[in-house]
């Protein structure tokens, strides 16, 4: 998969990802000192700052997710037909496509229309709603889009498992992209079906987390983690972190997942989810194109993805949401 934005910017339990050129360099602030050094450095500063050209991996992938989203665009945009790639004058093309992003409906902080509207303003052309385990906000989004030249691509996150076949290692969450037409999922019902059973187990998973809590001296209440999750959001460990802030058990949400909600952590638990390859395959029979979520994250992506990749997944996410790459986009599993 090739790069992604950070236009949404809305909070997710994992590290999002998705499709875009970054364009934007973190510089510092000038530090104390003689004026004449703080010109130099300032120049050196103003010298990073200059963007990169664009690969020419990031050009086609670019390219080929905007023909994909809105048929019978041109081939080339403005921008892209300015680009030349490896010269010195090139510019990288502007954030355009956002792949994931979650909203209000499961742990993101943005109702969905806010979400696409945040979107808009942040140059992005096709945009993914892709909250955990529930497509509910979709139809919110495609309405929201309607004010904008922007194009809503339906999707959702579907939480899953992964045992190693061979029994070399622990089994370990993973979460599958599903992306579908404008239409939707060719068979909805079967999805829903799937993925309420999947939500119905974060509840069952949320009460063990607040029981190892309980046992840690930090006591919560379920009503509570639900009532931050908002009505008829399934709880995720998100929600559990916030309660902990509230509750003043840790100082802030990272606290909460470093030392206690990380995978295998104190009080970590696991839910109602079925093995990564009845996901993809789930998708794959629904209609909709599969990919991997945030791979860096597991233990043996190599192992995994060989695994997915033969039940039907179609790609991996390989850039994370500050724009850095992960390295997986030097895996050749999928040029064979």
């Amino acid at each position: 998969m090739p790069p992604p934005p950070t236009a949404t910017g809305a909070p997710t339990e994992e590290d999002s990802a998705a499709v875009v050129a970054a364009d934007a360099v973190a510089t510092s602030a000038p530090g104390a000192g003689d004026p004449e050094p703080q010109r130099k450095k300032g120049r050196r500063r103003k010298k990073k700052r200059r963007p990169r050209a664009p690969t020419e991996e990031e050009v086609a992938a670019r390219g080929f997710v905007l023909r994909w989203a809105s048929p019978g665009r041109e081939a080339a945009s403005e921008d892209e037909r300015d680009v030349e790639v490896g010269s010195a004058r090139a510019r990288r093309p502007r954030v355009a496509v956002e792949l994931h992003a979650h909203s209000a409906r499961s742990d993101g902080s943005l109702s969905p229309a806010e979400l696409v509207e945040r979107a808009h303003r942040n140059g992005v052309k096709v945009f993914a709603l892709t909250d955990h385990d529930t497509m509910a906000g979709v139809q919110e989004a495609m309405e929201a889009a309607k004010q904008y030249p922007i194009r809503i691509i339906p999707g959702v996150e579907i939480s899953a498992v992964h045992s190693p076949s061979d029994e070399s290692g622990a089994e370990e969450p993973v979460h599958i992209l599903a992306y579908y037409g404008s239409w939707g999922p060719a068979r909805p019902q079967e999805l829903e079906r799937f993925l309420a059973g999947i939500r119905e187990g974060r509840y069952a998973r949320a009460s063990e987390i607040l029981l190892k809590l309980r046992g840690l001296n930090m006591p919560m209440e379920l009503e509570d983690v639900c009532k931050i999750a908002g009505n008829g959001v399934a709880p995720g460990r998100l929600h559990v972190a916030r309660a902990m802030v509230d509750a003043g058990y840790v100082e802030n949400i990272r606290q909460a997942f470093s030392r206690y909600l990380y995978d295998g952590g104190p009080a970590y638990a696991t839910g109602s989810e079925r093995s990564g390859e009845s996901v993809v395959q789930l998708v794959c029979r629904t209609g909709g194109v599969a990919v991997l979520a945030h791979p860096w994250a597991l233990k043996n992506p190599g192992a995994v993805i060989k695994n997915l990749k033969a039940a039907g997944l179609c790609g991996i996410e390989v850039y994370r949401s500050d724009g850095k790459v992960s390295g997986m986009n030097k895996m050749d599993i999928f040029r064979d």
